[in-house]
């Protein structure tokens, strides 16, 4: 048992090792790189579309510990961005006019200056404002308990995590008890209207697999999740955005442990669409972490491969035109924004 241990510890630091290459070195020596493959459809080196949106991590502190989670967020957690980088956030947003500011966490309500920040960029004018809600945070005690006033007031558009829509996956995902609330404060968004027919208030659900496989049909999915949330809590929400799981952080741990990182990659690889490529998310945001740097998108976040524009790598020296010609940051985990469909923030892309 203690060998078996030490094996899988040694399997995960080498991994993670080669997850820090820069030049997206294989795992091993059957699988291609990540650079290889996108070569072979003429988009190497991967560059940058128009900025489009801002993703802001505001902190890895969160009161849940999901088993999937790239973030490796919870309540232990001490990282909180400042209220001083919060504000140099909104100068930017109002700088650049970039549409969209997408507020993430752990739970991004739990930074002290949330409240705040969201009052802000409404009253500067940002077109959209994103938050990622895990819904379990509405209901985690009292002060939480207005969000859905408060995101209703400020014209928010929620993101709600839920892995599905009956609670053994949910609560083997999220843990227990987890379902039970998320539908809580589902209906709690919808009594002020999120989720409703031309109340302008959008409520939008992510779906993430339970295990070491693809999403399937994000139409099918969204179809079966209305319908049986509808008929067994009479609840309403816009769009589903069926997100794979990529195998970095909490979600690789899970994989080495479970002994099935090498068909999980396989089939990350095999499935590689060329057709998502032009819509990864890389493409059109910029993903801020707690401390103010900046990387191609929140998964490169947890590898520490910042932008590689060493003159504009932090948002106290933020340049959109010498970002908006950077390369960008690749490696063997982008075939999980590859694969079949494709996946971002916003779900499919092809």
């Amino acid at each position: 048992m203690i060998k078996s241990l030490k094996a899988r510890g040694d399997k995960l630091s080498e991994i993670k090792n080669q997850l820090k290459i820069l030049g997206g070195e294989p795992f091993n020596g059957e699988l291609p790189t990540f650079a290889e493959k996108i070569k072979e459809v003429n988009q190497f080196p991967l560059k940058p579309s128009k900025t489009e949106i801002f993703q802001i991590n505001v902190g890895y502190v969160c009161n849940q510990v999901c088993k999937h989670c790239h973030v490796d967020a919870g309540p232990d957690r001490k990282e909180i961005m400042s209220k001083k980088h919060l504000q140099r956030c909104l100068d930017i947003l109002k700088e650049t006019k970039i549409p969209t500011v997408d507020i993430t966490g752990g739970a991004p309500e739990m930074n002290p200056h949330f409240r705040w920040f969201v009052e802000e960029a409404r009253a500067n004018g940002v077109e959209d404002i994103i938050v990622r809600s895990n819904l379990t945070i509405i209901r985690a005690n009292k002060k939480y308990h207005d969000l859905p006033h408060f995101f209703k007031t400020n014209e928010v558009h929620v993101v709600s995590s839920l892995p599905y829509y009956q609670s053994g996956k949910t609560d083997a995902q999220r843990g227990s008890g987890v379902f039970g609330k998320s539908i809580e404060a589902l209906n709690m968004l919808n009594e002020v209207g999120y989720g409703k027919e031309n109340s302008g208030l959008i409520l939008d659900l992510v779906y993430n697999p339970t295990g070491a496989f693809l999403p399937g049909s994000q139409e099918e999915l969204e179809r079966e999740f209305k319908r049986n949330l509808m008929k067994d809590f009479r609840i309403e929400f816009n769009n589903l955005f069926a997100i794979t799981n990529i195998p970095i952080s909490r979600f690789l741990d899970y994989l080495i442990a479970s002994d099935n990182y090498e068909d999980y990659m396989d089939k990350l690889v095999t499935a590689f669409n060329p057709a998502a490529v032009q819509g990864v998310m890389c493409r059109n945001t910029i993903s801020v972490d707690w401390d103010g740097y900046m990387y191609d998108c929140d998964f490169n976040q947890m590898l520490d491969m910042k932008v590689s524009t060493p003159s504009s790598r932090h948002i106290d020296h933020f340049d959109l035109t010498i970002l908006e010609n950077r390369n960008i940051l690749i490696n063997q985990h982008c075939y999980g924004c590859t694969a079949g469909a494709g996946s971002s923030c916003q779900g499919t892309v092809a």
